[in-house]
């Protein structure tokens, strides 16, 4: 078992002291949890505890549910301009504690710190700043006479309190990608995040307060998905949830939230394919695959993680795809040169070992497949793994291993790459490779998935949507698809008539 140790000075939560009341905000203000436990937040690169706070229990959900009821009616009356004026001014807020942002979401996600520098924290920002542009942008429909003397038009309207549950993989841009489009449409926002990972988050509702955006419009529980998260998604002043996270914890969101008809929002898990024909620019393919495949060491939803590869194609790629990742540099996350850091626990670790370790009975684990020694044993490092002749329905292939591993697999036809493409329950994102425009339209239009890649595999951007199909879930993060996820529909209908219709009665009931 491993038992956490102390961290140094300089592995410290950076804002350590502000945080010392807590790890709950509620109504403006940082306070400590109720549960009775405590939890630690670890750094995966050394195993040293760096935050410890208390736990919130049910308490804690019904005072932060209550904080934002009391704060909705004021917040949903605010003019689409003041919210979007308070957006930019969160967007500023952000800005100027970047440093601060990538360093926490680093040292308790163990991600490189070139990483968060470079795209958790710019991504958030330019997230914020988006849905401060898209707040003065929400429409209903034109208005028009649809039924005789009668103009309808329709009004879209916040909902009210969201609850929203957030992963442990990217803490950070979660939260945003939650509380952004919500607090924008002019909901209220309780937001708990990964038990693991509550540090950014809480960093993310202080920046909300210092921006202006009023007391109990976002709120922050921190707890377990058992305790407080059951609690938040069947509390009856919530009116949706926003889940992020594996497709069985999602079943379970969606079967508490039928039991008051609430509405949800499912980000659940991927299996993403990249599929490699046999025209594609093969040193462009491989290095696709590796970054692909290893962004985040591979604890990504949209990672990709089966590579289908057209026979001519497919020795090369092997041989191109393990020697890449076999120069990939392991190390601190701190440190400039690291490519890859820890994954999150020695739990998952494990887990991941155990997938591989598995499938050295019916695979070749061509490269990696073990976690590294010597200075790096400390940590939860695992090595970039490529196993390559994995059946089709062996557990590799289709289940979420959320770690360093890609699988690689041959085929034949273009039918069958697409078809062994779509052999999966997740629909989440997916890549092709081609030189041949219609051979890769025809790609993006048969392959199942919410994001299909075009000779790339990653990139997000803040005007195009991200949500799966099938077991990947329903409904969309960032653009103005999110945006209306967070907003509830209403017809207004009026009679033009100048003269009332006092015997309107007749026309359904007739002479009495």
């Amino acid at each position: 078992m491993h038992h956490p140790g102390t961290a140094t000075p300089e592995r410290r939560f950076p804002a350590q002291e502000r945080f010392a009341d807590g790890a709950q905000y509620v109504a403006g203000r940082l306070t400590k949890g109720t549960s009775g436990r405590t939890h630690s937040v670890v750094d995966p690169a050394t195993g040293t505890e760096v935050y410890r706070y208390e736990l919130a229990g049910p308490e804690d959900v019904d005072a932060a549910v209550a904080a934002a009821r009391a704060a909705f009616p004021a917040w949903a009356a605010v003019t689409p301009g003041e919210r979007s004026d308070a957006l930019h001014r969160f967007a500023a807020v952000l800005a100027d504690h970047a440093e601060e942002f990538a360093r926490a979401e680093s040292l308790q996600c163990g991600k490189p710190l070139k990483l968060t520098r470079e795209f958790d924290v710019p991504g958030t920002i330019d997230n914020t700043a988006f849905f401060a542009g898209a707040a003065r942008h929400l429409q209903g429909q034109s208005a028009g006479e649809y039924s005789g003397d009668h103009t309808s038009y329709v009004r879209r309207e916040p909902i009210g309190v969201v609850g929203s549950i957030a992963p442990w993989n990217y803490p950070l841009q979660m939260a945003a990608w939650k509380i952004l489009p919500a607090i924008a449409a002019g909901n209220t926002v309780v937001l708990k995040p990964a038990e693991l990972t509550p540090l950014t988050s809480l960093l993310f509702a202080e920046a909300a307060t210092a921006a202006g955006i009023p007391d109990g419009v976002v709120n922050i529980v921190t707890g377990t998905g058992r305790e407080a998260g059951e609690h938040l998604v069947g509390h009856p002043d919530v009116a949706m949830t926003s889940f992020t996270g594996s497709t069985a914890v999602g079943k379970r969101v969606a079967e508490i939230a039928t039991a008051t008809v609430t509405r949800i929002h499912l980000e659940l898990g991927g299996k993403a394919p990249f599929v490699v024909f046999d025209d594609a620019d093969l040193e462009a393919a491989a290095n696709g695959a590796v970054a692909g495949a290893l962004i985040n060491t591979g604890q990504d939803c949209t990672a990709a993680t089966r590579a289908y590869v057209q026979r001519p194609l497919y020795e090369a790629f092997v041989e191109k795809t393990a020697a890449l990742m076999e120069s990939v540099r392991l190390g601190d996350p701190f440190a400039p040169g690291t490519d890859l850091g820890p994954l999150i626990s020695h739990a998952q670790r494990d887990r991941v070992a155990g997938f591989v370790d598995r499938a050295r009975g019916y695979a070749r684990v061509v490269t990696g497949g073990a976690a590294p020694l010597g200075d790096l044993a400390h940590g939860a490092y695992y090595r970039p793994t490529l196993i390559a002749d994995a059946p089709q329905d062996s557990e590799v292939v289709q289940s979420e291993i959320f770690g360093p591993v890609l699988v690689v697999l041959p085929f034949d036809g273009d039918d069958e790459g697409i078809g062994l493409a779509n052999d999966t329950p997740y629909g989440l994102a997916a890549s092709a490779w081609s030189r041949d425009v219609y051979r890769a339209n025809r790609a993006t239009r048969e392959i199942k998935a919410g994001c299909v890649w075009v000779n790339d595999h990653i990139p997000i951007i803040s005007e195009m949507p991200h949500g799966g199909y099938g077991q990947s879930g329903f409904g969309k993060d960032m653009s103005v698809y999110s945006f209306e996820e967070y907003t509830q529909v209403k017809h207004v209908m009026f009679d033009n008539t100048a003269v009332a219709r006092k015997d309107w009665h007749r026309t359904i009931f007739g002479d009495r």
